[in-house]
């Protein structure tokens, strides 16, 4: 199937737009508090949207899609744990993170840890950061060019990673964190129409409505309760954790205008994400599993006999039923979902590199050669993701080893007095590495844990053995 000339003229104004956007901010960052946190004086609703668009993005074209496909409207309860970790993140982690981040001007998650640790903590905090944001941003352009691959077969999967690849990385270099927010909002909305506007309604005619649903698909792909325990566990302790260390929640965080402004912005994003987006990404999902059981896709190859990706019904289904011009709007669509991410897991690398691990070494960066640094970045993710087809793989052990080993320092700096440094450090290391151990060796995991529950629960008793040491040490140096 070919691009129509119509699709093609949209997309490209499309494409055009973004890096417009990025333009519009080139001259308008002076420093690098205006570069990676917006100059602190951003919106609730930019920053709501921003949020959501960067957390979901990508996954909802592509996860969501699949859990619906699979199981039905019980997919949505993923994203309920986006909305538990906002709004847990904006009683707890906001009220305690935003004055000190306004009053020292931190731009990255690691120097909140610097405050209530020491620089060696931040430092590793940065590299762990570092890695995992450089793998999102590959793995983005990556399941991104695989998905706009699936949909529009006369683009090649290389071809699709350079033109997401470049398009992002250009706007981000150019316009900093300002860029990254005001295109998620554009982005947002983009894939608001074009999956709420045209996705769901002409998918929900085209399959024959609710009866032809009610015929095609067991009776638990219409409930909520088909969904087994020990998933909703692992999506719980999976997602939520993000919230309190994702370096691209803290640079919005920053770059708030005050306090309430933050917690207002992480409410709408809990919002957004369920039950919003979430019933959205499922519905699409369901109505691609009824087409591929009806036979809509055996003239492209997938009869009803096939096995097919679970994640590739809803690209197939809108590349079956729309018709020309609205194909266009749906490639932008699925492009802004992708791109959204990929640019906010550029800045946070960006911010990484310059700030944590160039700062700890006591570099001090420009703005210019901020930018160099983020041109640099965005060109080795792209290149990650044009050359190594197993990149996604390789980049969610970083995101395990990031969430495993960074989660308990974190909560125990909102919830301790004086925590401590060494317990901070060895916690996050065993953390993280028994995460990547116990995926690596693919060992059966039991009762259906997810390795993240290992990772996580060795980091707590390793950060409080040695915290317990500290405490007694201290209180034997008060005592002599």
């Amino acid at each position: 199937m070919n691009i129509h000339i119509v699709d093609l003229i949209i997309f490209i104004i499309y494409l055009v737009f973004m890096l417009g956007v990025g333009f519009y901010f080139l001259n308008k960052n002076k420093s690098k508090e205006d570069y990676y946190v917006g100059g602190r004086n951003m919106s609730a609703g930019h920053i709501g949207l921003s949020v959501v668009a960067t957390d979901v993005g990508g996954g909802f074209s592509i996860g969501l899609g699949g859990l619906g496909f699979l199981m039905g409207l019980s997919g949505s309860w993923m994203l309920f744990t986006g909305l538990l970790g906002a709004w847990l993140s904006a009683v707890f982690l906001i009220p305690k993170i935003y004055p000190i981040a306004k009053k020292h001007k931190f731009l990255t998650f690691p120097q909140s840890l610097a405050h209530y640790y020491n620089a060696k903590v931040a430092l590793m905090a940065g590299v762990i950061s570092l890695i995992g944001y450089i793998g999102f941003t590959s793995s983005q352009i990556l399941a991104g060019a695989k998905l706009a691959s699936a949909t529009f077969p006369s683009i090649s999967i290389t071809n699709a990673a350079l033109i997401m690849g470049v398009i992002a990385v250009i706007y981000t270099v150019i316009g900093g964190i300002k860029a990254v927010i005001y295109t998620d909002t554009i982005q947002w909305i983009i894939l608001m129409v074009g999956l709420v506007g045209i996705g769901i309604p002409i998918g929900y005619i085209e399959i024959g409505g609710l009866s032809a649903i009610k015929e095609t698909l067991p009776t638990n792909f219409l409930s909520l309760t088909n969904v087994k325990f020990i998933d909703l566990f692992n999506w719980m302790i999976t997602i939520v954790p993000i919230w309190f260390v994702g370096m691209t929640l803290y640079q919005r965080i920053y770059a708030c205008k005050d306090e309430k402004t933050a917690k207002k912005a992480w409410k709408i994003a809990g919002l957004f994400e369920y039950p919003i987006m979430a019933f959205m990404g499922v519905a699409l999902g369901l109505f691609s599993r009824v087409a591929f059981e009806q036979g809509m896709f055996s003239s492209i190859g997938y009869a009803p006999t096939t096995n097919l990706d679970a994640e590739l019904g809803l690209p197939l289904l809108l590349r079956t039923i729309l018709p020309v011009g609205l194909m266009g709007l749906m490639m932008s669509a699925y492009f802004s979902a992708i791109m959204s991410t990929a640019d906010s897991c550029l800045m946070a690398a960006s911010g990484n590199l310059t700030t944590d691990i160039f700062g700890y070494f006591k570099k001090k960066i420009s703005i210019k050669s901020s930018q160099i640094i983020t041109l640099l970045i965005g060109g080795f993710a792209i290149v990650l993701a044009t050359m190594m087809t197993n990149v996604l793989q390789l980049m969610l052990y970083s995101y395990a080893f990031m969430v495993s080993g960074l989660l308990v320092p974190v909560l125990a700096s909102l919830l301790l007095k004086k925590p401590s440094s060494k317990a901070a450090f060895y916690s996050m290391i065993i953390g993280g590495a028994t995460t990547l151990i116990l995926i690596i060796t693919e060992l059966k995991l039991p009762f259906g844990l997810d390795a993240n529950f290992f990772g996580i629960t060795s980091s707590i008793l390793v950060f409080t053995s040695l915290q317990l040491l500290s405490e007694k040490k201290a209180q034997w140096k008060t005592k002599n």
